[in-house]
């Protein structure tokens, strides 16, 4: 836990002492007095369930250590937490809460320390399920869920269905919201984020999933006191496995997709060292911009990379008109005005891109028709390319260079509030400027291509460091210095 930032290790430390808490009335019981033995709480303990659901929960993540099935399986993907939410519908709290510890415990870890990791990995889901079975309990699930079978395999109690779902649900909003709460907790202290941001996006993103994840452990827990006993519900492993298998293979594309961005953009910062950072920059103010105005968060997804790689024809442009340090002439201007172009092709048989490609060609169009490389006009001008040219004139503004000063981020604004309109489409101004008013703006390199998919918002409202004027100049916003291309 060396790497660790202390103020985490002692919220780990915390939610640790919690989740012990919660483990307790369950450790002092001692399971060889019987098969059922009433916990502190008064509620029975059925040792051999939370033995077997423990095991099943620790089997389902090995996997994700063995170097055969390492890249297989997707670490933190979900896909066993049906088995704990069967644990929070058949068990008392604190004997649910221990069935996630083992398998938290020795699940893969893909970053350090791996340690930390683990320990909070496991109290935080000791905690989640404590929760969720209380939830759970509160209203009366255990009754709902029917009684086991009787002897000879005589039927039992019949689920009490469809009421046994409002439990069930009730159990996973709790699960989804406790998760998302420590989540967004452990990023304030470990990723130095600030509170209004931490937790944007965890319940939201996290609900629907659990939902299902519940229902599927409902599911087990009905088989499992059905007539054919535990062993009927591991059945459900099966389609377990296949979903496994489908987050692996989704991952898996993702991660090639992100290195072949990081590829590409390491290949632009290499070639033109005035513009370093800024395309990263550019893709997460272009993801501020799309979250303002509403955009599907597939479309979100896509105008980033449109945003990191806007620049990417520079590839095609000579080195010593990038690295020029004097005022371009008219012919090396037009020949670094090539670059949409050029990103257009070296992009066009990347499929995953798809609506990333138009933005690259078009994002040094204007609306008043003047831009290039088409001179398109108003709405003419596809919607990515629009946010694109306003992340990219932010930037460019914004960022120091060998030959001048960044603008301070209340100029920059200033500019391109003058300039929409006839530069910029308004609306994709106002949302930039409500963004970072919200938020505030810091140049500073945020590794938008890392496996992160998540872009934390930005602290401050300092003017940039490093990065590029790459806005045809903040448009004519920049063009007095000859390099507002660059």
């Amino acid at each position: 836990m060396r790497r660790t930032p202390v103020a985490a290790r002692a919220f780990i430390a915390a939610v640790a002492v919690c989740a012990l808490g919660c483990l307790g009335p369950v450790l002092t019981q001692v399971p060889w007095t019987g098969p059922e033995r009433a916990a502190s709480g008064g509620a029975p303990v059925a040792w051999h369930s939370l033995g077997l659901l423990a095991a099943v929960y620790l089997a389902g993540e090995l996997p994700g250590r063995c170097p055969f099935f390492g890249e297989r399986v997707p670490a933190r993907a979900g896909s066993f937490f049906p088995f704990l939410f069967a644990a929070a519908f058949l068990l008392p709290p604190s004997a649910a809460a221990l069935v996630a510890v083992p398998g938290a415990l020795a699940g893969r870890v893909e970053h350090r320390p791996a340690t930390a990791r683990r320990v909070w990995r496991a109290a935080q889901l000791a905690v989640t399920v404590w929760a969720a079975s209380s939830v759970y309990g509160a209203l009366a699930g255990a009754g709902a869920l029917g009684g086991p079978h009787g002897p000879g395999g005589q039927r039992g109690a019949a689920p009490d269905f469809p009421y046994v779902l409002l439990p069930a649900c009730a159990a996973a909003l709790a699960f989804s919201l406790v998760l998302a709460l420590l989540d967004g907790a452990i990023r304030i202290p470990a990723e130095h984020l600030p509170v209004r941001s931490a937790w944007h996006g965890l319940f939201a993103h996290s609900a629907g999933p659990h939902l299902v994840h519940a229902l599927a452990g409902l599911m087990v827990a009905v088989l499992w006191r059905g007539p054919y006993g535990p062993l009927s519900s591991l059945f459900v492993l099966l389609p377990m496995y296949i979903s496994c298998w489908v987050f692996a293979q989704y991952h898996r594309e993702h991660a090639a997709h992100r290195a072949t961005i990081r590829a590409l953009v390491q290949a632009v910062d290499i070639k033109d060292t005035y513009t370093r950072g800024h395309s990263e920059r550019v893709g997460r103010a272009s993801v501020l911009i799309a979250r303002e105005i509403g955009m599907a968060p597939e479309r979100v997804e896509a105008l980033r990379f449109a945003g990191i790689l806007h620049d990417v024809g520079k590839l095609g442009v000579p080195t010593r008109v990038l690295r020029k340090d004097g005022p371009l002439t008219p012919e090396e201007r037009r020949v670094i005005e090539l670059h949409p172009e050029y990103g257009h092709e070296i992009v066009r048989g990347i499929d995953f891109l798809d609506e990333a490609r138009a933005a690259i060609l078009h994002h040094h169009e204007r609306l008043d028709g003047s831009g290039y490389p088409h001179g398109l006009r108003g709405a003419h001008i596809p919607e990515f390319a629009r946010v694109v040219a306003v992340a990219d004139a932010f930037d460019a503004m914004t960022s120091n260079r060998s030959y001048r000063r960044g603008r301070p981020v209340d100029a920059a604004v200033a500019e391109l509030r003058r300039c929409a309109g006839s530069q910029f489409d308004p609306r994709m101004v106002r949302a930039l400027v409500r963004a970072v008013d919200r938020y505030g703006w810091s140049a500073a390199t945020v590794a938008v291509t890392s496996d992160e998919a998540t872009l934390p918002p930005p602290r401050g409202r300092a003017p940039g460091a490093g990065g590029a004027a790459g806005a045809a100049g903040a448009g004519r916003t920049a063009e007095g210095d000859g390099r507002s291309e660059r």
